[in-house]
């Protein structure tokens, strides 16, 4: 066969054996699955002031150890997508499989799961305070802190918080 015949019918037979699983999936696409381009194995979100005065503020309100907060910051979510750590649309694929690791300066981690902070499916509210009572934080909470409200138990709060990893599975 010759160059420019293979080079015709190359590109038709990809498409047609991309065909059995396009009619496979209802409602499939091609989009949604040709390869894309590679995600990082590891997205660190900035946490500086210019990176949270970009985003918009949400007042906070919550109970730990019995105290009541009042306190105002940006969502964990708007802050992953705004560092294109997690898309804006729905997440699927690999995006299901990556965890978000915060870190205390202390040392004190915790992970969440990246879908958690998902509108569409965990939903959940995370909110990164400077601010509480119309004061900035004081040295031992701040100047940021991780505030999770519906959580029965504050154990995923974080003091001090100095990094957000948006990490793949191991």
């Amino acid at each position: 066969m010759n160059r420019s015949i293979f080079l015709r019918v190359v590109p038709w037979l990809a498409l047609a054996l991309s065909l059995p699983v396009l009619a496979h999936e209802p409602g499939a696409r091609a989009a949604d699955i040709l390869p894309t381009a590679p995600i990082p194995d590891a997205v660190s979100v900035p946490l500086d002031a210019a990176a949270l005065a970009a985003l918009p503020r949400e007042p906070v309100e919550a109970v730990a150890h019995g105290k009541a907060l009042h306190c105002e910051g940006v969502t964990l979510t708007a802050l992953l997508q705004a560092s294109g750590a997690m898309p804006r649309e729905t997440l699927r694929g690999s995006h299901l499989a990556r965890r978000v690791e915060l870190r205390a300066r202390d040392g004190y981690r915790v992970t969440f799961a990246l879908a958690d902070f998902d509108p569409e499916l965990g939903a959940v509210r995370a909110v990164v305070v400077d601010r509480c009572d119309g004061r900035p934080l004081p040295a031992d909470d701040g100047p940021l802190r991780l505030i999770v409200p519906a959580e029965k138990r504050p154990a995923r709060w974080i003091r001090q918080l100095v990094a957000v990893d948006v990490l793949s599975p191991r």
